[in-house]
């Protein structure tokens, strides 16, 4: 499974190490993220795919998508717990 408009990734370089955004669009190597509240679509955060771990969850995005928008995606997507 590739990374794709949509997409739920995890950070896994730099000062946001860790933290659940959304993929906006992509553009060669580079996805444009946000997350909706320190990370707005606005100011969409370019990040090189190799810093980016992918999810399983890729969810339909609207061009116009909002703030509120991305944060309610995140919301909804739960990680599954491994037992």
């Amino acid at each position: 499974m590739e990374i794709t408009a949509g997409s739920v990734v995890y950070s896994k370089a730099g000062r946001d190490k860790g933290k659940k955004f959304l993929v906006l669009s992509l553009e060669n190597n580079f996805a444009y993220i946000a997350d909706g509240d320190l990370r707005k679509v606005a100011k969409a955060k370019k990040k090189k795919l190799m810093h980016l771990q992918k999810t399983n969850c890729v969810f339909e995005i609207e061009d116009d998508i909002t703030d509120s928008g991305v944060r309610k995606l995140l919301a909804r997507y739960k990680p599954v717990q491994k037992s």
